[in-house]
């Protein structure tokens, strides 16, 4: 399957950019399952707008399908002038634009990055953002269903796991696969 396929929606072209739009993309936040909606009605509306999608297998109960879905759950990519703001936050299914500091702005290098990898073939999957101090407990192993805050990250994922009645801790060296993470913040 070619990029355009893997970037299009249900067989639109990719949206082409716009005439003097050249910096950072903004986040917008989506109502759930609704990001492909979204990106046509802003492909209508001439916002230009990126969706990364993957492609997963999928097993019904009579048969497997390759279904295409959203890199980022309940985002959506855009980039448009101040005056298209309205547009934009008004489209069905937008929920919000996630703020204006340049913190909350996407670069197109970095956009760039992921529209490389997939087109490419590279193995890009969602994942829960994990930092120092997020809660997480074990699924596999010895430690499977303790809970535990995790510590740093190097090879493998320190894990620091607290015996309450005694007021101890100690640290568990896992792979992060073997991590379901409990919260979405750092505590």
């Amino acid at each position: 399957m070619s990029r355009q396929a893997q970037v299009c929606i249900e067989g639109h072209e990719p949206q082409q950019p716009v005439a003097g739009l050249d910096g950072p993309w903004h986040v917008l936040h989506i109502r759930s399952n609704c990001e492909k909606r979204v990106a046509r009605s802003l492909g209508v509306r001439d916002i230009e707008h990126y969706l990364p999608l993957y492609q997963e297998r999928v097993k019904w109960t009579d048969r497997t399908v390759i279904s295409e879905r959203p890199l980022f759950p309940g985002y959506v990519f855009a980039r448009f002038l101040a005056q298209s703001r309205i547009a934009v936050i008004s489209t069905p299914g937008v929920v919000r634009s996630l703020g204006d500091d340049p913190g909350d702005l996407i670069s197109d290098a970095e956009l760039d990055r992921i529209r490389k990898g997939l087109a490419s073939g590279l193995l890009l999957r969602p994942h829960p953002h994990v930092s120092v101090g997020t809660r997480v407990r074990v699924r596999n192993g010895v430690f499977a269903d303790v809970e535990g805050i995790v510590a740093e990250f190097r090879q493998q994922c320190k894990v620091v796991i607290s015996l309450a009645p005694v007021r101890q801790s100690f640290s568990l060296e896992v792979e992060f696969s073997d991590l379901e993470v409990m919260d979405k913040f750092p505590i």
